[in-house]
């Protein structure tokens, strides 16, 4: 009940609030035992369980583009260089961050990670935003929120010119995920994607020479991604 009238009365604070509870709980239990963890895989499947079941219990499926894929994929062929660069980790090659049950939790905890986030990101935050009628300011703070959040990374330990381009990295994918989510109005693409990006992390070589290919791509992807969105009629929308 609570959490449905902070929904109706202040959504941007509703998304806000989750936001935040999820960057500090993940940051803190990723920084304590890492993604391989039994605990940071029960976190988040906490954050997935609670947001489906709000969402599920006000009916808000259509709302945040959880009723399936758009019914006529040709028009919606933007999807796929979104999926080609979400494979960037594995450019430069494979090897295993972990082995056995870790890399199965720690697999199993990225694609609830893309699920959470892009539920939180693109779905609460930006449509809370899209609600005020204010198109191209939504776009901005979900994109750049979204990376921005991933400074919380600096408590997990991890060196700060590291988050600082994981940011921009983030930022990137943030404004291709928002803008495919808005122009398609389905978010389960935007959600396998994001699932792909983290999990494929998994099993890439990490080499300094592909990482900087991968953002390098990313952020020019990025930036022809919402120019070419941006300019489709609405109609490809409905």
């Amino acid at each position: 009940m609570i959490m449905r009238r902070l929904y109706e009365k202040k959504e941007i604070l509703f998304a806000v609030l989750w936001i935040v509870a999820y960057c500090v709980v993940i940051s803190k239990l990723k920084g304590q035992f890492g993604y391989a963890s039994i605990w940071v895989l029960l976190a988040l499947i906490i954050f997935a369980a609670g947001i489906t079941t709000f969402v599920k219990v006000n009916m808000l499926e259509k709302k945040y583009g959880l009723t399936g894929f758009p019914k006529d994929m040709k028009k919606y062929l933007f999807f796929i260089p979104m999926f080609v660069i979400a494979t960037g980790n594995i450019w430069d090659g494979f090897s295993l961050s972990f082995k056995g049950t870790e890399l199965m939790i720690a697999t199993l905890s990225m694609i609830l990670v893309g699920f959470v986030e892009e539920m939180i990101f693109r779905g609460f935050l930006f449509k809370a935003m899209l609600g005020n009628g204010k198109t191209i300011p939504a776009i901005i703070v979900s994109a750049v929120t979204f990376g921005i959040g991933h400074i919380v990374n600096l408590l997990a330990g991890q060196a700060s010119f590291e988050t600082v381009m994981q940011v921009i990295f983030a930022i990137s994918w943030g404004f291709i995920f928002t803008m495919a989510f808005y122009k398609s109005k389905s978010l389960i693409p935007c959600i396998i994607a994001h699932a792909m990006v983290d999990a494929v992390s998994l099993y890439g070589a990490d080499t300094e020479l592909g990482d900087w290919i991968n953002i390098a791509v990313t952020i020019l992807v990025a930036v022809i991604y919402s120019i070419y969105l941006g300019r489709i009629k609405n109609d490809v929308t409905e």
